[in-house]
């Protein structure tokens, strides 16, 4: 796959980029080995102090940062500035908070001392997607950097000047040199990567299929992966709503993104008593929708990010339209220049149609009909998936249900689906394992290792455990 830069809103292909060498690549992982001897080492005031210097070039440069998220895949740039500014509040989460969950945990035993500690593990490698081309980068990198950690970034190929200009961030943030590199190489060399010994393990947002491929090269090695992947979040909406709230709510989280998040609400469980109408307020808000330019501050939905993502999109529709399904709006691809897709409505989806199983990655939502709160849950656990999901009802009876029997990772009652710094973010299920955000996540990357120490020599601990326990 080339590496290059492709405006959605036009189809033109704007730069492209050079992979590196088998030599420049090596070079580049001895230097991240390397930085790694010495950043950890570094005392976590000074990385959480640059952590903060770069939160600071975040915010004042968020709408140059922008600017490149746009031309390279598509969302309005108002998303784009918020998910600069997102990615400025993850680092200071983190400033402010690693030292607090990476210190020593006291534990009381028989021997003169006892605690747990946390230390870095070394280079982690980051296989990134192009849908949040900051977030989801910066998501890992501020707790794998506050943990002593170094970042190697693989980046999506069709945004490799966010890559890039990420890789400045911290570079202007005063990181020592090798502590954060973006690789510039193509996918199927991904694989060499996780497979040399300079890497101690792999993240990766993306498809479920290349979350198999890299958990088994990883898995191959002994090397730790964390893997968020694909998701088809219900959202569920009961007779004691707040049907305006729900349906308001219900065009945002699905079109969010222009539609191209692993969390956006795609399938919309609705009970009988209100389907109708909140079938009418669905279809209205989405035909009011303004699709248009990215950088138009007018535009509420932009482009789809690339020509695969348009075909994958109309195929879908087309063959769930062939089984039974009905398109109440839109759905279809706009006649110009660019990767433009009007948003729909998909109801009547029958169970084995590609709208029912796959997931659906635009603004298409899915709209189903069920009798009562059980066949809700059935519907909305009916699937491979478990990222988010999102239930309406003013029943306490029936959000206690939802928090304990939707398999889902996120449950949001009365509100869409999002992600937060201080919340624990992955999936169950085909959508992944491991956490990122909050303290879960700055664990995921630390030898998490116990110390005992006796001060006067007394021979093994006594207590309970024995040496082959």
């Amino acid at each position: 796959m080339t590496i290059a830069t492709v405006n959605p809103a036009t189809g033109q292909i704007i730069r492209t980029f050079t992979p590196l060498s088998e030599p420049e690549l090596d070079a580049r992982l001895q230097c991240a080995a390397d930085a790694f001897l010495r950043y950890r080492r570094t005392p976590i005031a000074e990385r959480t102090r640059l952590l903060q210097r770069a939160a600071e070039i975040l915010d004042s440069d968020k709408e140059k940062f922008g600017r490149i998220m746009v031309t390279e895949m598509g969302k309005t740039l108002k998303a784009a500035i918020e998910e600069a500014e997102k990615c400025a509040w993850g680092c200071r989460y983190y400033a402010e908070q690693a030292e607090r969950f990476l210190a020593d945990e006291v534990v009381q035993t028989n021997a003169s001392r006892s605690f747990v500690t946390y230390q870095p593990i070394g280079p982690v490698l980051a296989i990134m997607p192009w849908n949040f081309p900051f977030w989801q980068v910066f998501r890992f990198a501020a707790p794998a950097l506050a943990a002593g950690n170094v970042g190697l970034l693989k980046h999506a190929s069709n945004v490799p000047q966010c890559a890039l200009a990420i890789q400045d961030v911290f570079r202007r943030a005063g990181f020592p040199e090798g502590c954060f590199q973006t690789l510039l190489i193509e996918t199927d060399r991904v694989r060499r990567v996780i497979e040399d010994p300079r890497v101690a393990a792999a993240t990766l947002t993306g498809s479920t299929g290349a979350g198999s491929h890299v958990a088994s090269a990883a898995g191959k090695q002994i090397k730790r992966t964390v893997l968020e992947l694909g998701g088809s979040d219900p959202f569920i909406v009961m007779p004691s709503a707040d049907l305006d709230a729900a349906a308001r709510t219900a065009v945002k989280a699905r079109t969010i993104n222009n539609g191209q998040s692993c969390i956006a609400a795609k399938r919309f469980i609705v009970a009988e008593p209100i389907a109708d109408e909140f079938e009418r307020r669905l279809v209205a808000g989405m035909e009011k929708l303004v699709v248009g330019d990215p950088m138009d501050s007018a535009t509420d939905v932009g482009p789809l990010a690339n020509e695969a993502q348009v075909r994958t999109l109309a195929d879908q529709i087309s063959r769930s339209v062939s089984l039974g399904a009905r398109l109440l709006t839109g759905g279809r691809r706009i006649d110009r220049p660019g990767f433009y897709f009007s948003p729909g409505v998909l109801t009547g989806i029958t169970e084995n149609s590609p709208a029912y199983r796959e997931e659906v990655f635009g603004p298409l939502a899915l709209l189903f009909r069920v009798r009562d709160i059980d066949e809700a849950i059935r519907l909305a656990n009916d699937t491979e998936f478990g990222l988010g999901a999102s239930a309406w009802t003013q029943v306490p009876k029936e959000r206690d249900r939802f928090v304990a029997e939707l398999e889902a990772v996120l449950v949001f009652i009365n509100a869409m689906v999002a992600s937060d710094p201080r919340l624990p973010f992955g999936g169950v299920k085909q959508s992944g394992y491991g956490r990122e955000l909050s303290h879960y996540g700055i664990h995921e990357f630390v030898n998490i290792k116990t110390v005992w120490v006796q001060d006067s020599a007394q021979g093994a601990p006594s207590g309970r455990l024995t040496q082959s326990e």
